[in-house]
C-alpha cells in the first residue's frame, strides 16, 4: 500500500512539474514569437534600400558593403538646424550608446544640406557626439542622391522648402528614424522627439539582433 501510495505522489509530482515546464516554454515562446513580429515595411513586397555612395566625417567613401549584414538606423538631419535636429541627435546619441562598440548595429546620419555639411563640419559636429566613425556615420554627398534616398529607399520626406514657413528655414526634413535591418529591409519608424518611440527602437533593435542570431 505504502509502495503504490509513494508511485501515485511520484507520478503526481511529475506530472506537475511537466505542466509547469510546459506553461514556461509556451510563455518564453510565445513572447520570443512577439517581440520578433517586426513588420517588413515597403512599398513593394520585396523592398530594400537601393545602392548608395556617400561620404562619411572622416573623408571615406561609404557605400552599401560597409553595413551589409548589419543593423542600421537611420535619419536625416544638417548640421545648423536649430529646429528639430538637437533633439533628434541628443536621442540618437542615446541608443548609440546603448550599443556603442556593437558590431552588429551602425548609425547614418544623412545631411540635407550638402552645401554647407562638408567633411570637415560634419567632423566637427561628430565630436560632440564622441561618435566612432566605424560605427556612427555622419553622411554627405550629391544632394539629389541624397534626398532620392531619402524618398525611395528609406521612404522618408527630405524636400527643398519652397513655402518659406519651414520650421529649419532652409528644408523640409523627417523627424523619425528608420530601423533596417541586416537583410537591408526597413523594420520601424520611430518619432526622433519622444522619448517612448527611443525606448521602443532600443527594444526592437536588440529583438533584430536575436533575429540575426537566430539563423545564424
Amino acid at each position: 500500500m505504502k509502495k503504490n501510495k509513494t508511485g501515485i505522489i511520484l507520478i503526481s509530482f511529475f506530472i506537475v512539474l511537466g505542466v509547469a515546464f510546459l506553461s514556461y516554454y509556451y510563455s518564453v515562446s510565445t513572447e520570443k514569437k512577439r517581440r520578433s513580429a517586426l513588420p517588413v515595411i515597403g512599398n513593394e513586397q520585396n523592398h530594400h534600400i537601393s545602392d548608395f555612395s556617400f561620404t562619411n566625417q572622416d573623408g571615406k567613401t561609404i557605400t552599401n558593403a560597409d553595413i551589409a549584414g548589419k543593423i542600421v538606423v537611420v535619419e536625416y538631419f544638417f548640421a545648423t538646424c536649430k529646429g528639430i535636429c538637437p533633439k533628434m541627435n541628443e536621442n540618437l546619441a542615446k541608443i548609440y550608446k546603448e550599443f556603442k562598440g556593437n558590431k552588429n548595429v551602425m548609425f547614418l546620419s544623412h545631411t540635407v544640406d550638402p552645401k554647407k555639411d562638408t567633411v570637415a563640419a560634419l567632423k566637427a559636429y561628430s565630436l560632440h557626439f564622441d561618435a566612432d566613425p566605424l560605427q556612427w556615420m555622419f553622411l554627405t554627398g550629391d544632394k539629389q542622391k541624397l534626398y532620392d534616398m531619402a524618398r525611395y529607399s528609406y521612404l522618408i520626406s527630405a524636400e527643398d522648402d519652397t513655402s518659406g514657413v519651414s520650421i529649419d528655414k532652409d528644408f523640409i526634413h523627417d523627424n523619425h528614424y528608420i530601423l533596417v535591418d541586416h537583410h537591408g529591409r526597413i523594420r520601424g519608424f520611430y518619432d526622433g522627439l519622444e522619448d517612448e518611440a527611443v525606448k521602443k527602437i532600443v527594444s526592437d533593435i536588440k529583438t533584430l539582433i536575436e533575429e540575426k542570431n537566430e539563423k545564424l
